[in-house]
C-alpha cells in the first residue's frame, strides 16, 4: 500500500486505551480479567447447553452459537491490546491489521444476523407454539446458523478488501485498541467516499433489515403476550425473550451509532468509547444477562454448581 509520501505501507502503531506510562500495567491486568471472564463465561454457557439434555432445544442451539461468537470476537481485538499495554510493542503489520479488520466485521456481522434469527424463534415459541417443533426443526436451525454465518462472510469481504487499496499519510498512528474501520479511515489520503457508500450500502441493509425482523418480531410478540388472560403465563411468555431483548438492544444501540453515522460528526473519544461497548462490554455481558435472565439457564448452572460442590465434598 503507497502511503503518502511514496513508501510502502508495512505496518501500524497502535495506542490502545492509553499512552500514559504509569497506566500500562493496570490496563493490561484490567484487560486480562475481562478476556478471562468473557471466555470463561461463554464456555460455562456453552457447556451447560451442551451437557444438559432439557436445553437441547433450538433457543439454545442459537444461544451457543452466540457464545462461541462472542468468544470469537473478542479474541480477534483484545490479545493485541493486552500485548500493547504489557510490553509496549505498538506496532502490527500491515497484513495482520486487515485481517484483524476482517474477523472482526465477520462476527459482528454474523452476530447481528443470529439476533434476527433467535427473535423470529421467540416469535414461533410464543406466537405458534402449537407448530413451534415442526417449524424449528433440528434441520431449520442448521440452515438458519448457517446463512447467519454466510451473511457474516459475505458482508465482511468488501470493507478489508477495499481498505486494502488505501494509501496512508503521515504517522500511522491508530489511536484506537485494534483495527478499526473507522480509525483505519481516518489515516488514510485516499477518497473515502467509496468506503462510506460501501458501508452504508451493506451496513444499512443488515442492520435495518435485522431490525426490522426483530421489531416486527418483539411487536407480535408484545400483542400476543397481552391476549394471555393469566398474569403467570404473561411473565412467564415475557420472561422467555426477555434476556434476547436486552442483548439486542445494547448491541444495535452501539453499532448503529458507530457505523452508520456520517463521518463529519466522528469523534475518536466516542468511536473508541462504542467500540468499547461492543466489541469489550457486550461479549462479556451476553453469558451474565443470559443466565440471570433465562430460568432453564439459571437452574442448569445452579444444578451444575450444586453438582461440582457434592463431588468435591465427597
Amino acid at each position: 500500500m503507497e502511503a503518502g509520501n511514496g513508501t510502502v505501507t508495512k505496518e501500524f502503531l497502535i495506542v490502545g486505551f492509553s499512552e500514559i506510562p504509569e497506566l500500562q500495567v493496570p490496563l493490561f491486568v484490567l484487560l486480562l480479567w475481562i478476556y478471562l471472564i468473557t471466555v470463561v463465561g461463554n464456555l460455562v454457557v456453552l457447556s451447560i447447553i451442551y451437557f444438559n439434555p432439557q436445553l437441547h432445544k433450538p433457543m439454545y442451539y442459537f444461544l451457543a452459537q452466540m457464545s462461541f461468537l462472542d468468544m470469537c470476537s473478542i479474541s480477534v481485538t483484545l490479545p493485541k491490546a493486552m500485548a500493547v499495554h504489557l510490553t509496549g510493542l505498538k506496532t502490527i503489520s500491515f497484513t495482520a491489521c486487515i485481517v484483524q479488520l476482517y474477523f472482526f466485521l465477520f462476527f459482528v456481522s454474523t452476530e447481528s444476523a443470529l439476533l434476527a434469527v433467535m427473535a423470529y424463534d421467540r416469535y414461533v415459541a410464543i406466537c405458534n407454539p402449537l407448530h413451534y417443533n415442526s417449524i424449528m426443526s433440528r434441520k431449520t436451525c442448521v440452515k438458519m446458523a448457517a446463512i447467519s454465518w454466510l451473511v457474516g462472510v459475505a458482508d465482511a469481504v468488501p470493507h478489508p478488501l477495499l481498505t486494502s487499496r488505501f494509501s496512508f499519510c503521515g504517522p500511522l498512528l491508530l489511536r484506537h485498541f485494534f483495527c478499526d474501520l473507522t480509525a483505519l479511515m481516518k489515516l488514510t489520503c485516499s477518497d473515502t467516499f467509496l468506503m462510506v457508500i460501501l458501508t452504508f450500502a451493506l451496513g444499512a441493509p443488515l442492520g435495518i433489515g435485522s431490525t426490522l425482523l426483530i421489531m416486527t418480531s418483539y411487536v407480535l410478540i408484545i400483542c400476543t403476550i397481552l391476549n394471555i388472560r393469566s398474569a403467570v403465563g404473561r411473565r412467564r411468555a415475557f420472561s422467555t425473550c426477555s434476556a434476547h431483548l436486552t442483548a439486542v438492544l445494547l448491541f444495535y444501540m452501539t453499532i448503529f451509532c458507530s457505523y452508520l453515522r456520517p463521518m463529519s460528526r466522528y469523534s475518536q473519544g466516542e468511536d473508541q468509547l462504542y467500540s468499547v461497548f461492543y466489541a469489550v462490554l457486550i461479549p462479556m455481558l451476553n453469558p451474565l444477562i443470559y443466565t440471570l435472565r433465562n430460568k432453564e439457564v439459571k437452574k442448569a448452572f445452579e444444578k451444575a454448581c450444586g453438582k461440582t460442590i457434592h463431588f468435591q465434598e465427597t
